[in-house]
């Protein structure tokens, strides 16, 4: 049975979601009457959503670094669901999501309307999404990309790719490294990361019921994009969110001690 703790904060969330599906509800509204909203009104309600999640969320939020003052394409290691509030709550941003999100039961509605652009993995449409992310950019809407591809535990990185950062190069647009921290006790979080078989029921469960973990979120210095092919600026973020993690220099990328699944 979950704890009171855990019931409890469940009741919390399920009120923030209210006020999402409420906000999300006027979008919908406004577009059945002809009155669309922009890509940056969107960004700035999913912000001010984002930041009442994240409030009823189990962690103590850090952030170290400073908000660009620029759009960027902005990259980040993923370990959990809950990075998307976490790093949401910054600054006013559209996501990168995997296709599939889009039929997810109210998730997959709350991302719509918040501006997602969703991505066919292994749907030969590299081209397409390069255009897609390329032409956000040049509208001056920050957009926000896992480039792993997937969740890990939080104790390596996999691979970026480079094929999602193609967009940034065609507009010439920096790349702003995150890296996303969780800690219990000093210690990687074991109950964060959501991976291999989860559940989200289940995942909540376990979180809501522990006390608060540690979460940093490091902005690190934007990394210039024009010229680059863009393998080498892929491996670039990917170094400088490594060595913000695990403080290596320039060491050449660890495989993740567990199979991630994608979220």
């Amino acid at each position: 049975m979950p704890s009171m703790r855990a019931c409890a904060r469940l009741v919390r969330l399920m009120l923030v979601l209210m006020l999402g599906v409420a906000m999300a509800a006027l979008i919908a509204l406004g577009e059945r009457v002809g009155l669309r909203a922009g890509h940056a009104r969107r960004q700035r309600w999913s912000c001010r959503f984002m930041k009442h999640l994240v409030a009823a969320l189990p962690f103590q939020v850090q952030v170290i670094g400073e908000l660009p003052q620029r759009p960027m394409l902005w990259v980040s290691n993923h370990v959990s669901w809950t990075d998307i509030p976490l790093l949401g709550m910054l600054t006013p941003l559209s996501f990168l999501s995997k296709a599939e999100v889009r039929q997810w039961p109210l998730a997959g509605w709350l991302a719509e309307k918040a501006d997602t652009l969703f991505i066919r993995r292994g749907g030969g449409d590299s081209q397409r999404l390069r255009e897609q992310i390329g032409q956000r950019l040049a509208q001056a809407c920050p957009l926000l990309i896992f480039p792993e591809g997937t969740t890990t535990d939080g104790r390596a990185l996999r691979t970026f790719h480079g094929r999602l950062l193609a967009g940034a190069i065609d507009q010439g647009t920096p790349v702003q490294p995150v890296a996303i921290q969780y800690l219990r006790d000093g210690e990687p979080d074991p109950i964060a990361p959501f991976i291999g078989e989860d559940d989200l029921l289940s995942h909540l469960l376990r979180l809501f019921g522990q006390p608060r973990a540690q979460v940093t979120l490091h902005l690190l210095p934007p990394v210039a994009s024009a010229g680059k092919e863009r393998a080498v600026l892929a491996l670039q973020a990917q170094q400088s969110i490594e060595r913000a993690l695990f403080g290596f220099q320039d060491a050449e990328p660890r495989r993740p001690r567990e199979q991630a699944r994608a979220a």
